[in-house]
């Protein structure tokens, strides 16, 4: 099966902040793996977003899922963007 790259940007509430742990980390991974996916790597991050997922999937539809459970498991609230390589990206822009 073709799987599918998403960025998975997280946002911490204030609540989701009190609720950080190894064991909350080991249950998002469950998430994914029941929608058919896969964990690549996972970043801490300073700025705009406070983590990111960078995980493969299906399709869209399990990359919602997920999103929706992740957000319902932890309150992070998440912006998921699709993801190809930039060697599949200059393969669709040439002509």
């Amino acid at each position: 099966m073709v799987m599918a790259t998403f960025f998975m940007f997280g946002k911490y509430s204030s609540e989701a902040l009190k609720g950080i742990s190894a064991e909350r980390t080991e249950k998002a991974m469950e998430i994914f793996k029941k929608l058919g996916g896969e964990v690549k790597s996972m970043y801490a991050l300073v700025g705009n977003y406070d983590l990111v997922f960078i995980v493969e999937l299906p399709g869209i539809k399990q990359a919602i899922q997920a999103s929706v459970a992740l957000s319902e498991m932890s309150g992070i609230s998440f912006t998921t963007a699709p993801a190809i390589t930039v060697a599949e990206f200059d393969k669709l822009i040439t002509k």
